[in-house]
């Protein structure tokens, strides 16, 4: 029986399975096969063993889209111990692997990952900016909302909507009164539904 979000199995997975950290790790870098990569990095995850995170953070940026996914998984799954490399990561110079390193921190969702994620607010990529506001979101923690009503000035419609959703999770009168001000000034009718809703 498959577990609930275990991926398909590739070619030689029983191979894998009964391999150690090592051996995975060293699939996870080297084999050409994104599936069978894939597949190590879920393994990876299984096994939480802080030996494979080093490996994970590499693996965010992986060519392959499923790879970087799977990836983020494990990392979540890996959990606290992720939490300081995942932050190291968040300054990596490819912006795919500071997005799925917000992402990552997010799903971990402990008060260590708030200043990361933060700092993540700032980037220059507007992926990395709304996967940050996304992990905050869940995170809910009252140091995020002035980085955060900076964000509802943002170019980027989809940011914008992200941090009306997080200003609205994390709540309290500051929150409330930014999001009144920017329904003012706001011209996105995508975003100004959102906002409405959060105001209700």
């Amino acid at each position: 029986m498959t577990e609930k979000n275990a991926p398909e199995k590739p070619e030689g997975g029983d191979e894998l399975e009964k391999m150690g950290i090592d051996g995975l790790v060293r699939t996870l870098r080297d084999n050409t096969d994104p599936e069978v990569r894939l597949y190590a990095a879920y393994l990876l995850g299984k096994a939480r063993n802080p030996r494979a995170i080093q490996p994970l953070i590499e693996a965010l940026a992986d060519f392959d889209k499923s790879v970087r996914e799977q990836a983020t998984l494990a990392l979540s799954a890996i959990g606290k111990a992720a939490i300081e490399p995942l932050a190291a990561a968040m300054k990596e110079p490819r912006w795919e692997t500071r997005y799925r390193a917000a992402e990552a921190l997010g799903r971990i969702a402990d008060e260590k990952a708030v200043k990361p994620l933060i700092q993540g607010l700032k980037d220059n990529r507007e992926h990395v900016r709304y996967m940050a506001a996304k992990g905050l979101r869940e995170l809910g923690d009252s140091d995020a909302i002035e980085p955060m009503i900076i964000l509802l000035k943002d170019e980027n419609r989809y940011v914008r909507i992200m941090a009306v959703r997080a200003l609205d999770a994390i709540g309290g009168d500051r929150a409330t009164g930014a999001l009144s001000d920017a329904m003012e000034i706001e011209q996105d009718e995508k975003v100004k539904e959102v906002i409405s809703e959060a105001l209700k």
